[in-house]
C-alpha cells in the first residue's frame, strides 16, 4: 500500500509538501498539487487514517445515531440519514451510523473512545435520555428534530407548527370547513415525538381560530391498516372535504384507497401532505404537499457540526436552533369544495 513518503518522491516534493497538499493545510502552489494529487491517483493513495488521527486528533468520522422503529415509515427516515452521509462525504468525512437499542450507552461508548469526532442525532425526544451524555461529551454534536432543552447542542428542524397552521390556512382560503388530520402513529407520541404535536396542535389551533372543524387521529406505519384506516376515516366523516396528511404511510397508501372508493382528487376531496419531494416522486403521490427537507436538514446539522470540528473559534459560538420555514408545493390536489359535499360510502 502507498504512503505518503512513496506519493512525494513521485511527485518530486518533500513529505511535508505532499501532506500540505493533500490536506490543504498550508499555502501550496497550483501546479506542485496538481503534481501531488497525480502522483496520490496514479498509487491509489489512501490516508492512514490511525496515522492521521494521532497527528491531528481527528479521526474524519462523525457519528450519526439513528433508531428505525417498526412504527415509522423507513423510506423516510433513509431520506434524513442519506442527507448527512452525502454531505459528511463531501466534506471529507466518514460516517459511523448507530442503531443500537440503547442509543445513551452506544453514544457514551463512542464519545469515551474518540471513535468519532462529531455527533449527528436523530429519532429527537422531547426528553431525550441521549442528550445529557451529548452536552458532557469532548465532541461537538448537533440534532435533526427538536428537542424539550435545546443548551449545549445546535438543533435543525422544520417548522411543523407553521406547517400546521399552513395547511389549515391553505383549505380555510378555498372555503373548507370540515378537515381530517391523520398524524404519526400513536407509539411516536408516547416515546416524545414532539413533532408530531407541534403540526397538530398548531393546526388545530388555527381551525379553531378560522371556524374549520378539524378531526384528528394517530395513522398507521403500515399496510393493509394503514388503508383500513383510511376507510374507517371517509366512513366516519362524510362531509369532510380536506384531507391533512402528516403521516407517509397514509399518503402512500391513498392513491390505491380513492381509487377503490371511486373518489377524484380534488373534485370529491382536497389533500395535502407532509412529506419531501423525493418521497413524493418515489410514490408517485399526486398530491400537494409540504416539504419537508430531510435531506437540506441533515446537511445543515453536518455542515454545522464540521464548522466546530474544525475550527476552535467556531467551538466558541453560541450553538443555535434553526428552522426551516415550511414550503407548500402544489399539484393541483386542492380545489373549492363542491356544495353541497356528498361522498359515496363503499365499505
Amino acid at each position: 500500500m502507498a504512503t505518503i513518503g512513496d506519493v512525494a518522491r513521485e511527485a518530486g516534493v518533500s513529505r511535508s509538501t505532499a501532506s500540505y497538499a493533500l490536506s490543504g493545510k498550508r499555502p501550496i502552489s497550483e501546479e506542485v498539487r496538481r503534481r501531488v494529487l497525480a502522483a496520490a491517483e496514479a498509487l491509489a493513495y489512501t490516508p492512514n487514517a490511525g496515522a492521521r488521527a494521532l497527528a491531528t486528533s481527528r479521526t474524519k468520522v462523525l457519528a450519526l445515531l439513528a433508531r428505525f422503529y417498526t412504527d415509522e415509515f423507513a423510506p423516510a427516515m433513509m431520506q434524513y440519514i442519506q442527507g448527512v452521509t452525502d454531505t459528511a462525504r463531501d466534506l471529507g468525512y466518514d460516517t459511523l451510523l448507530v442503531t443500537d437499542e440503547d442509543g445513551a450507552r452506544a453514544l457514551r461508548r463512542i464519545t469515551d473512545s474518540r471513535m468519532v469526532d462529531g455527533v449527528v442525532l436523530m429519532n429527537i425526544a422531547q426528553d431525550d435520555p441521549r442528550l445529557p451524555i451529548l452536552r458532557a461529551a469532548s465532541q461537538p454534536g448537533a440534532t435533526v428534530g427538536l428537542p424539550g432543552d435545546c443548551s449545549g447542542i445546535d438543533v435543525f428542524d422544520l417548522d411543523f407548527e407553521e406547517a400546521g397552521r399552513a395547511m389549515v390556512d391553505h383549505l380555510h382560503r378555498l372555503g373548507h370547513r370540515e378537515l381530517i388530520l391523520i398524524s404519526q402513529p400513536e407509539h411516536v407520541v408516547e416515546r416524545g415525538g414532539a413533532y408530531v404535536w407541534r403540526l397538530r396542535d398548531a393546526a388545530l389551533e388555527r381551525a379553531r381560530q378560522c371556524g374549520v372543524t378539524l378531526h384528528t387521529v394517530y395513522g398507521e406505519s403500515r399496510q393493509p391498516a394503514v388503508g383500513r384506516l383510511l376507510h374507517t376515516l371517509l366512513d366516519t366523516y362524510p362531509s369532510a372535504t380536506g384531507l391533512l396528511i402528516n403521516n407517509e404511510a397514509a399518503a402512500a397508501a391513498l392513491p390505491s384507497v380513492t381509487h377503490e372508493r371511486g373518489l377524484r382528487v380534488p373534485e370529491d376531496l382536497s389533500v395535502i401532505g407532509r412529506y419531501s419531494a423525493e418521497f413524493a416522486a418515489a410514490f408517485s403521490l399526486p398530491y400537494s404537499f409540504v416539504e419537508s427537507a430531510p435531506d437540506r436538514l441533515g446537511s445543515m446539522a453536518v455542515r454545522q457540526l464540521v464548522r466546530r470540528v474544525e475550527s476552535a473559534e467556531a467551538r466558541r459560538e453560541p450553538f443555535v436552533v434553526r428552522f426551516i420555514s415550511p414550503e407548500l408545493v402544489s399539484h393541483g390536489s386542492t380545489t373549492p369544495p363542491r356544495e353541497p359535499h356528498t361522498r359515496p360510502r363503499v365499505r
